[in-house]
């Protein structure tokens, strides 16, 4: 009946549901079109009358034969599968659920493989639901789990069942139809058919084997955000990409594809501070948050500067969004660069430098240069600077400082990936010395990036202007940031020698990214001080049909910078740093173009 599709199921079954504009039915009825099947039944109850006007007594030559269940709202699918017991034992069999969708070789896969009684499983991840089978080294199913005997605990040795299934003939007579029929009696019929294969793996001799499906797509379609997410896993190859892009994240729903589209760093935290995390999680949940007073206070432990000096955001953007609000006049900017800032003001007060080189290089000379002869109040300094990966060096920043300071200028610094540089140890800017000092400079900096927590949503402000400090802090929520972020900036200073020597390891880990990346001759690889790569495509390819392509056929994602000011039509890519693991995937793909 589908409920919980809300208004897509009020009149209609959940198999004429569309995905992408097909109805599951349809495609299906395609899909087995291509096989040797010699009819199809198909077991209907509510909103029948629809499903059978739409498909009829025949699929393009395929007859279908169809099987009414009158009391599916009284009855499960034990009901519904007993009710077509009788064709169950006329032939082998394909066992298939009606809402789901995947690729077409899955059909393939298990009609070619020898063995007579199949389930197409899939091991566990976050998003699957219903029943789960444990298979051995010979892929036995030695045992199906049912949603009560479920336990996190041991999701390692889960596989889902994709509710794919091949019976033979005389499995199904000797085996399944009469222990199907006795469970029925005992038991009722408001049950799942896997029950009763579940009773039979516990005998020996079962019969019944899994065939993993390794990384090929499917989905279960039971409410509105399964339909979201199955429109973009099985979006067309144009559209796949823009329907990703529009989800700003969340990318943890589609396991299996490599994010090196958004920037966060790859050796932090460690395990022992994510098992601190775990075992305080009962109460975190279940507590509220502090205010803004003790979680200033912990910032400033954080980053050792003053309680008064610091704001915390549920983000940079957060902060970012209540301080561009606060902003009069112009604003120098250079492009490209992180468009949070530009775009919360009117595109007619930005003063814009664009460097003319080509690898977008530029020095604080540059900029006091460039704006010293323009009306300006604010200059905004990405450092180091996204997508450029330009990096301008602690000691000229503070002259720019200064510089702004002697003319009334607002400088705004975000040093977000600072702790990225060669020289991270000592390129911040959080000192309360040098905030007294350019009482003129706002400094933001983005815990999810640096420190590998993006989902935690934090990120600081700090400035020795007190006054615009406590009117940010007036002007975000209560309590705008959660538990769980509050207690990791309770817990990190602990665990800040584990942070210095994830910074090392970065940095050797993208020397020896670069390196790779410059192998391949289609890239030209702009030198980076931040956890990314700017690349120009130079040949072969335009920089979206290598964003779609690695998308496509290697499930890894990538920011096409086409779309970003100073940068429109030139060609150019953004790629993360990962793992060293993870980046030899994305090496590995660009090699194979």
């Amino acid at each position: 009946m589908g409920r919980r599709l809300g208004e897509k199921t009020s009149n209609n079954t959940k198999c004429m549901v569309e995905v992408n504009g097909v109805k599951l039915i349809d495609r299906l009825l395609g899909q087995l079109k291509s096989q040797n099947i010699d009819r199809v039944v198909i077991v209907a109850g509510y909103c029948r009358e629809s499903l059978m006007a739409h498909v009829g007594d025949s699929y393009e030559g395929i007859p279908i034969h169809w099987v009414i269940n009158p009391i599916y709202d009284k009855t499960n699918n034990i009901y519904s599968l007993a009710l077509a017991k009788d064709e169950l034992v006329k032939d082998d069999t394909l066992l298939i659920e009606s809402d789901l969708i995947f690729e077409d070789e899955l059909f393939g896969m298990i009609l070619a493989d020898p063995y007579p009684n199949l389930a197409l499983v899939a091991k566990y991840e976050t998003w699957m639901d219903g029943t789960m089978v444990r298979i051995d080294g010979d892929n036995n199913i030695v045992n199906f789990v049912p949603k009560k005997a479920f336990n996190y605990d041991e999701v390692d040795t889960y596989y889902k069942t994709v509710n794919i299934y091949k019976f033979s003939r005389e499995f199904s007579e000797q085996v399944y139809v009469p222990f199907l029929d006795a469970y029925c009696r005992v038991m009722g019929n408001n049950e799942y058919y896997e029950q009763v294969l579940r009773v039979i793996t516990l005998l020996d001799g079962a019969n019944l084997k899994a065939l993993p499906i390794g990384n090929k797509r499917w989905y279960e379609i039971d409410d509105v955000q399964d339909l979201d997410i199955a429109e973009n896993i099985f979006a067309s190859e144009h559209e796949r990409l823009g329907k990703y892009n529009k989800r700003y994240g969340g990318y943890w729903r589609f396991p299996k594809m490599l994010d090196f589209c958004y920037l966060v760093n790859p050796y932090f935290p460690p395990k022992r501070l994510k098992d601190e995390l775990r075992a305080n999680f009962d109460v975190l949940l279940t507590e509220y948050p502090s205010g803004m007073q003790v979680n200033s206070l912990l910032a400033g432990k954080y980053f050792n500067i003053r309680q008064e000096f610091v704001v915390v955001g549920n983000g940079a953007a957060e902060l970012i969004k209540s301080l561009m609000e606060r902003i009069k006049g112009n604003m120098g900017v250079v492009f490209p660069t992180f468009e949070e800032y530009p775009n919360r003001i009117d595109r007619s007060r930005l003063v814009t430098f664009i460097p003319n080189n080509p690898d977008l290089r530029y020095t604080a000379d540059d900029l006091k240069e460039f704006f010293g002869d323009k009306e300006i109040n604010t200059l905004l300094l990405i450092n180091p600077d996204n997508p450029s990966g330009n990096f301008i060096h602690k000691e000229d920043v503070l002259g720019l400082a200064e510089w702004c300071q002697q003319r009334e200028i607002r400088l705004i610094v975000d040093e977000s990936f600072v702790d990225f540089t060669d020289v991270y140890a000592t390129s911040s800017l959080l000192h309360n010395e040098i905030l007294l000092q350019y009482p003129n400079m706002v400094v933001v900096k983005s815990i999810s990036k640096s420190y590998g927590v993006p989902g935690l949503r934090l990120g600081v402000m700090a400035s020795s202007d007190t006054e615009l400090i406590a009117t940010v802090k007036k002007d975000v929520s209560i309590w705008n940031i959660n538990s769980f972020a509050e207690f990791y900036m309770q817990i990190f200073n602990k665990y800040e020698h584990f942070y210095k020597a994830a910074c090392g390891k970065f940095i050797e880990e993208r020397n020896r990214f670069a390196a790779e990346l410059r192998k391949i001759k289609y890239l030209r690889v702009i030198p980076s001080q931040a956890n990314y790569f700017l690349c120009e495509v130079i040949d072969r390819f335009t920089a979206n049909e290598l964003t779609e392509i690695l998308l496509n056929r290697h499930n890894i994602l990538i920011k096409d910078c086409n779309n970003k000011t100073g940068l429109q039509g030139m060609n150019y890519i953004r790629v993360a740093i990962r793992t060293s693991e993870d980046n030899d995937k994305l090496i590995k793909a660009l090699q194979s173009l």
